[in-house]
């Protein structure tokens, strides 16, 4: 079994809390409102208009051992640079006011988990930032494209309302396989930090969904 197998089988449970948030499971079903979906944007925007100065951050406080991560540390900045500006762009087309999300301050969850991600690189173990690596990126992959079609379906909104959902969908399938190499070749207990820190990760980010409304 490889440690992404083994990565994903450790934090089951975790996935399950937040795959089973009454936003995602009602979405599935086709029950979504466009309130719900540009307030899930809107939460989408304040996390990761912090993407690209955390991997910034990320790739100067990476140790001595895991200094061979840093080239994939600057691929990840170039590829997620700007996609802030992909949620602001469907906001807009989605009938929603992009000036006032820019202008506005996170709802508690989604301050908390990026929080969480700052203290993490700042003071903990960097290895850990890739557990929420795997968490973002596998949680798009298993339902981003799936959600878009249905949110889509449900509300009859244009495809400019989607760019967010259906690039990160197809993007980070690329990323999840380059992810699941990264992790293999960390040593043991960079390892069980990945595993401990996607545990939380998969706790913070259900709560932003939990505490969408409905």
């Amino acid at each position: 079994m490889s440690f992404h197998e083994q990565l994903a089988a450790a934090t089951a449970s975790e996935r399950d809390y937040l795959l089973s948030s009454p936003i995602i499971t009602k979405c599935m079903s086709g029950e979504v409102t466009r309130a719900s979906y540009l307030a899930f944007l809107g939460q989408a925007f304040h996390h990761v208009r912090h993407t690209t100065p955390l991997l910034m951050l990320l790739g100067g406080r990476l140790p001595e051992r895991l200094a061979w991560l840093r080239r994939a540390v600057a691929e990840y900045i170039e590829e997620e640079i700007g996609h802030e500006e992909w949620i602001l762009n469907d906001i807009a087309a989605a009938g929603g006011d992009a000036g006032a999300v820019r202008n506005s301050r996170p709802d508690l969850p989604a301050e908390v988990m990026v929080a969480y991600a700052y203290d993490l690189v700042n003071r903990g173990n960097p290895a850990g930032f890739f557990g929420m690596v795997f968490v973002l990126e596998g949680t798009s992959v298993a339902m981003a494209l799936n959600a878009a079609d249905r949110i889509q379906q449900a509300l009859a909104l244009p495809d400019a309302a989607f760019s967010y959902l259906r690039s990160h969908g197809t993007l980070d399938q690329e990323h999840t396989r380059h992810l699941a190499d990264l992790l293999e070749k960390m040593t043991p207990d960079d390892q069980q930090e990945v595993i401990r820190c996607a545990r939380v990760f998969f706790r913070l980010y259900a709560e932003i969904f939990r505490a969408l409304p409905l």
